[in-house]
């Protein structure tokens, strides 16, 4: 017998079961964040077991630093410009820094959650068409047990999931209510880093929220990292990356295994006033962003240069920047850059930078759109991106006619996973670096 064209059954089955059982084509989201989803938002993974499905969520991740004003009802056009409501995503995160001013009593004293409130009741009128509804009610604890909450509330379609404030970090999560009758969102969990004034006080620190969708596990980071545009200044914005990642800890449910931190989940966005800047003189920073060459003005970002050398966030990923920088605009103009009216008491002077970011890291994560708001009711801009991403759903249909075919319908799941075992000779590498 000439063996040298014989390959093993299960290897010749494997072939089949995988061509039998692609995925079906679908339509992708564009570039375009108005693009809508195809009708079937699911499909079969071929990589894993067939009766899991993978769906797509939009969500919205922001960040805006207030410069510790308060949010005033004028600033609802602002809000509405910055949250994009016109096409709605399935969750919206948003990340605030700075939402009380960082003096001593603030960062010292106990929590006041009067900010925090007030933002929230803002931020649930805009998305609920500004009907004051119990949705739009702040919560100071998040949802650990969505599922026992009634759903079945006319007034608005998103729901407050987590709110938790540290000083002036602030994050602020809210999800449509259909997705609860859709899909089994638990587990959700808060925790708080604070990394600012000699490595513990909470002027400077990060404010994350991990949940459960399903089978796939989110992470969301809003953070403030340190000031400063000198040399060097990057090397302790790093560092405190580094803190985060290591005292930011979950607890787990007694009978939900779960991550218990930031590179234990499935897909993580890390957002927030990041504070880095340009290595670049301010005037030829200002003449770059005259002639918005945004390319060229990359080559001098501290977050672009670090990411390239593996100082920080090694493996995660950041959108191309297609706008102008986001900090510092001046307190007397808010259309000008600080500094640009030299002859103005009390103005400072800063080289305009990138601080205020989003990036992420995951399998299933798609960026599709990045851009910052015009609002000026702060020195910050708002930045906003907009992602599709996966989530892994176990399907309640095994009985399908192609399933079936399978060895007359008497297929095993111990067959199954020799089959996906032959299939995936090269387990999934899921390491990375801060």
């Amino acid at each position: 017998m000439d063996n040298h064209h014989y390959k093993p059954k299960n290897q010749k089955f494997g072939r089949w079961f995988s061509k039998k059982h692609k995925s079906r084509p679908r339509k992708q989201l564009s570039d375009d964040s108005g693009d809508e989803y195809d009708e079937d938002n699911s499909f079969m993974s071929s990589e894993t077991d067939p009766c899991i499905l993978t769906n797509q969520l939009r969500i919205f991740v922001a960040t805006w630093n207030v410069a510790g004003r308060s949010p005033v009802g004028s600033l609802a056009v602002d809000l509405d410009e910055w949250l994009n409501v016109k096409e709605s995503a399935d969750i919206y995160v948003l990340g605030f820094q700075e939402i009380v001013p960082l003096k001593a009593k603030n960062v010292i004293g106990g929590e006041d959650p009067t900010e925090a409130t007030s933002w929230n009741l803002l931020i649930g009128q805009i998305l609920n068409d500004k009907c004051a509804c119990r949705w739009a009610t702040p919560m100071l604890n998040p949802v650990t047990n969505v599922q026992e909450e009634e759903l079945n509330n006319n007034c608005g379609r998103y729901k407050l999931m987590a709110s938790k404030k540290m000083v002036g970090v602030f994050v602020s999560v809210w999800i449509n209510t259909s997705l609860f009758n859709m899909y089994n969102i638990s587990s959700v969990k808060v925790c708080a880093v604070a990394c600012g004034i000699m490595g513990y006080l909470g002027n400077k620190g990060s404010v994350s929220v991990s949940m459960l969708i399903e089978g796939s596990s989110f992470c969301f980071i809003v953070a403030h990292l340190a000031s400063g545009e000198k040399k060097g200044d990057e090397g302790r914005r790093n560092h405190q990356v580094s803190d985060i990642f290591k005292r930011t800890y979950f607890t787990r449910d007694d009978c939900t295994p779960r991550p218990l931190t930031i590179l234990g989940h499935d897909q993580i966005f890390w957002f927030g006033d990041l504070n880095y800047r340009l290595f670049l003189d301010n005037y030829f920073a200002r003449e770059l962003i005259k002639k918005q060459d945004w390319i060229a003005l990359q080559e001098f970002d501290q977050l672009r240069q670090e990411l390239r050398d593996g100082g920080v966030f090694q493996g995660w990923k950041e959108g191309n920047i297609k706008f102008a920088p986001t900090y510092k605009y001046s307190t007397f103009n808010s259309n000008w850059y600080s500094g640009s009216f030299p002859s103005l008491e009390g103005e400072k002077k800063r080289t305009p930078a990138w601080c205020d970011r989003i990036l992420w890291y995951g399998k299933g994560v798609k960026q599709h759109s990045y851009f910052r708001s015009e609002s000026k009711f702060s020195d910050h801009k708002p930045v906003s991106a907009l992602f599709s991403t996966q989530i892994e759903v176990k399907s309640n249909d095994t009985n399908s006619s192609e399933y079936n075919e399978l060895s007359n319908g008497e297929a095993s799941s111990t067959l199954l996973s020799l089959i996906n075992k032959d299939q995936d000779s090269s387990p999934s590498n899921r390491k990375s670096h801060f």
